[in-house]
């Protein structure tokens, strides 16, 4: 290891060279700082990297007559320069990346890193930064780094021995932070659902932003939470203080959170230095999707820039600019899909631009770049609710994501989706309120034991509802409808689910296990013409009486009936239905005198309750 002389720049990166740069915030900025003010001895030099948090000064318009940035992902300070052309993007899966600097397609002539001073044993730390970093020290001709006793010193396989490093230069600075931008409600409202499908022992993936941020705060009540991600949070240090994650049921690296690199505040690099409780791993392991899938309930949250009615998702452009990169996306969607119970999540705003721009779109932008295909994902999350994907029909993937488009878009997406052919003629849109049914939308409850999801019924629910109609004995078709009927036509299931849920109500318990979602007991109301009172009804499957759905949804549509200013719910119900009668009777239901021969009304008064 010896000491660099800035004028020996010339001789380490001579003419055509390619360079690698140091990853995100352990940008070697101070070494790079010296290589440029010596570029005038230096002749067409390709720099390697991928994001950066900071500046990127190579890549700017004076630099381009003697440096070309090529970059795997793009940061602010390289995307207008890839943009304009004078610089480069090479879209490419994170994990793939190493083989490209090991198999000689991209080999690499130097790299310049940033690392800790060596402990006693001669072993420096790669600090907050490993990912693609060991991969090009191995294969770089000429290892240049920049000593900063201001980098942690972080545990996993950041430790590299000084005999690694030929030149190295001392520059204490202090790491760049990053800081989530403030919360507009729509973060918030995304995180809710998100933590929603979220179960205690599942392994997340998380990257930046506001987003994730809010995530990691809505999931502060979970339990035996395990990380296994490309990026290190701020959030997920909250969750490690908390207890929350505790990595105790993960499958690979187990008692250990792992991650590739690190970004954030300076409280959280305090928080890695010499924490053995946090891997820092190359991305060889952390994105292979085998290691990935090695985590029982994998969950993996990404970001996208739009996503069309079909499922297809842009990440890395908007409207044939280059914006990002692929990254880790796949790889994590792909691992998460492998994993038992594991769930590939897209969470996105609705809407961009100040809400002028829709990013659930009825086609890709031109020139958007397909990063995930429609079998890639099986959630789409946005502030209004939760798209379910996987093993779902085009017919049926239209509706689930024009249902959490931005409502001022969703005529315009429906009208499309006709137009192609997508739905049927005869799908209309329905009242739907922003903040769920009267308060209610997606909502994780237990009975008898038993987890289970209640929300409004959707449009999508179409298929599932004749399901669950033809689970029906003719004993409970008879009791419920009144009179025997056989068939339930996707006409007729139609109109069951497209529910004004402003005036009406229908509500659903649903099993659900990842995309398999179950419909096991159905709640109603209709309001009458005077809009002070309305019928009420619900059934339950044959197998899941007993279990407190009826009187779940019984309590909870009075409650909402309530808040909605109603004075009286009333019902029909047949003599024989004795159990419906008790449940009714026991939550304040009184039975009218002279009803019809074979059934009663039985009235709630709210007002009274």
């Amino acid at each position: 290891m010896q000491r660099l002389d800035s004028r020996q720049w010339p001789n380490i990166v001579t003419p055509g060279s390619r360079v690698f740069i140091g990853s995100t915030a352990a940008c070697p900025q101070a070494l790079v700082a010296s290589m440029l003010a010596n570029r005038k001895h230096l002749k067409d030099v390709e720099l390697v990297h991928i994001l950066i948090q900071g500046k990127a000064p190579w890549a700017e318009e004076e630099m381009r007559q003697t440096f070309r940035a090529n970059s795997f992902f793009l940061s602010e300070g390289v995307r207008e320069s890839v943009n304009e052309g004078w610089n480069d993007y090479t879209p490419a899966f994170l994990s793939d990346v190493p083989s490209l600097f090991e198999d000689s397609i991209l080999p690499l002539d130097v790299a310049l890193i940033q690392v800790t001073p060596p402990d006693e044993l001669g072993y420096c730390s790669l600090g907050v930064s490993v990912d693609i970093i060991p991969s090009a020290v191995r294969t770089a001709r000429t290892v240049v780094a920049q000593i900063n006793p201001k980098m942690p010193r972080t545990h996993g396989d950041s430790f590299l021995h000084k005999d690694c490093i030929h030149y190295f230069m001392e520059a204490e600075e202090e790491l760049p932070e990053w800081k989530p931008k403030p919360d507009e409600g729509e973060a918030e409202r995304i995180a809710h659902y998100t933590a929603q499908l979220i179960e205690d022992g599942s392994t997340l993936q998380l990257g930046v932003g506001r987003i994730p941020d809010q995530i990691c705060s809505a999931l502060s009540g979970h339990k035996h939470l395990g990380i296994h991600s490309e990026m290190f949070s701020d959030g997920v240090m909250r969750l490690m203080k908390q207890g929350v994650v505790d990595n105790s049921l993960k499958g690979f690296g187990r008692g250990r959170s792992v991650s590739s690199f690190c970004l954030g505040s300076r409280e959280l690099y305090q928080f890695l230095h010499d924490n053995p409780h946090v891997q820092l791993l190359r991305t060889e392991l952390t994105n292979n999707i085998t290691n990935i899938a090695r985590n029982p309930r994998m969950v993996a949250i990404n970001s996208a820039v739009e996503v069309d009615l079909t499922g297809q998702v842009a990440a890395d452009s908007i409207a044939g600019q280059f914006y990002s990169g692929i990254g880790g996306l796949i790889d994590f969607m792909r691992g998460a899909a492998m994993s038992p119970g594991g769930l590939p999540i897209i969470a996105l705003p609705s809407t961009a631009k100040g809400g002028t721009v829709s990013r659930i779109v009825p086609r890709l932008s031109p020139d958007a770049g397909v990063v995930g295909s429609r079998a890639d994902v099986h959630f789409v999350i946005t502030e209004y609710g939760i798209a379910t994907l996987r093993g779902r029909s085009i017919r049926e993937r239209a509706l689930e994501l024009i249902q959490v488009a931005h409502p001022k878009f969703r005529d315009d997406l429906l009208r499309f989706a006709r137009e192609r052919k997508y739905v049927p003629a005869y799908e209309q849109l329905v009242p739907r309120p922003v903040s769920g049914a009267g308060g209610v939308d997606w909502e994780r409850i237990t009975l008898s034991d038993e987890e289970y999801m209640l929300r409004p019924l959707h449009l999508s629910d179409e298929r599932r509802l004749q399901e669950f109609f033809y689970s029906h004995t003719p004993e409970t078709v008879h009791k419920r409808y009144g009179y025997h009927i056989t068939t339930m036509t996707r006409e007729r299931s139609y109109e069951l689910v497209s529910v004004n849920q402003e005036r009406d109500l229908a509500l659903g318990i649903f099993e659900m296990k990842g995309p398999l979602q179950r419909i096991h007991a159905v709640g109603r109301y209709y309001l009458d013409e005077s809009g002070a009172s309305a019928e009420i009804a619900f059934v339950v499957r044959e197998s899941k009486r007993r279990t407190g759905m009826g009187t779940f949804l019984l309590n909870r549509m009075i409650h909402i009936a309530k808040r909605r200013g109603l004075k009286q719910l009333w019902a029909h119900v047949m003599r024989s239905n004795e159990a419906m009668l008790r449940c009714f009777e026991r939550n304040g239901g009184v039975v009218s005198p002279g009803g019809e021969a074979d059934a009663v009304q039985v009235v709630f008064e709210l007002d009274a309750q």
